[in-house]
């Protein structure tokens, strides 16, 4: 059902229609990791990306008028285009040259000469539609790139602050392309990208685990006498879980959102258990529970 939903409302919104393909790719797009030229173009690129990487930004990103749909996509593409840098590389040096590539390409798209990649060419057509920000762009980028060093964020505050930068910056960037400029929106755009930030980091630990790595705030785990090899190992005994508690409590207090009130709320039945595997599942109700919300204008 989720996905006949999200099917019937890309073609309502005219994204599931084809459209020329953007030219063949040069050496700069070519640094960012992207092969080659999707079918459809570059509206169903940014749209299949995300629902492939960003599931319930995908299906939020439905729910929003055509008018700004497609740039959505296009932002929260150029959010996974960022994210997943850091898991694919093995050096740091290589990171540092895709994020340079993204941020000459912000450059390059706000003197109306983006490269021929899908997902610069969409923000640049979102960034004339809607005359979005620069700064959010360039500090969601310099936010990941100081993220590219593979260690656990010091305390609480440090999360909050990337959550800030990358989350917020995002959803600051959406409600720009909602026509909302307003220091009341954008105050609770800040708690709700905070909240989302916290809770990617928990959602990720168990994934980041298998790979030996641990990315929560240092100062809880010492509070509770927890190392990362506790993680690694995956256990489970109730400090560990405290480490957890703590965590979302923090998410709590910001928190705004159906999607990640459901998360939430499922970790509180499993006990603050990371590992537990409902934890990892997706909901296959997301998409009804969304639209019954956003029919009845209740988030």
């Amino acid at each position: 059902m989720a996905g006949s939903m999200a099917r019937a409302a890309l073609r309502r919104g005219g994204v599931g229609r084809r459209l020329m393909r953007p030219p063949a790719l040069g050496g700069r797009a070519a640094a960012a990791g992207w092969s080659g030229p999707a079918a459809g173009g570059a509206v169903q690129y940014c749209a299949e990306l995300v629902r492939k990487r960003d599931y319930e930004g995908f299906l939020c990103s439905l729910l929003l008028p055509v008018e700004s749909r497609t740039s959505a996509f296009a932002l929260r593409a150029f959010n996974v285009e960022l994210a997943q840098i850091k898991d694919s590389i093995t050096q740091k040096a290589t990171g540092l040259m895709r994020m340079q590539f993204w941020r000459d390409a912000v450059e390059d798209i706000y003197s109306d000469n983006p490269p021929h990649q899908p997902v610069a060419t969409e923000l640049w057509r979102a960034v004339k539609r809607h005359n979005l920000t620069k700064m959010w762009f360039m500090k969601i980028i310099d936010e990941r790139e100081k993220n590219l060093d593979d260690r656990p964020y010091r305390n609480i505050q440090e999360l909050e602050t990337y959550a800030e930068n990358t989350q917020s910056a995002l959803l600051y960037l959406t409600l720009e392309t909602l026509g909302v400029r307003d220091i009341h929106a954008d105050h609770a755009a800040s708690h709700i990208g905070k909240a989302q930030g916290i809770v990617t980091c928990l959602r990720a630990t168990p994934y980041h685990c298998t790979r030996q790595k641990v990315f929560l705030p240092m100062d809880i785990c010492m509070l509770h006498g927890v190392s990362q090899e506790d993680f690694i190992r995956g256990k489970q005994e109730k400090n560990v879980r405290d480490v957890i508690y703590d965590i979302a409590s923090q998410a709590h207090i910001h928190l705004e959102h159906v999607a990640l009130d459901d998360y939430l709320y499922n970790m509180r039945k499993v006990d603050f258990n990371i590992f537990h595997p409902s934890l990892q599942k997706k909901s296959t109700l997301l998409p009804l529970y969304l639209y019954i919300r956003s029919w009845k204008k209740t988030y």
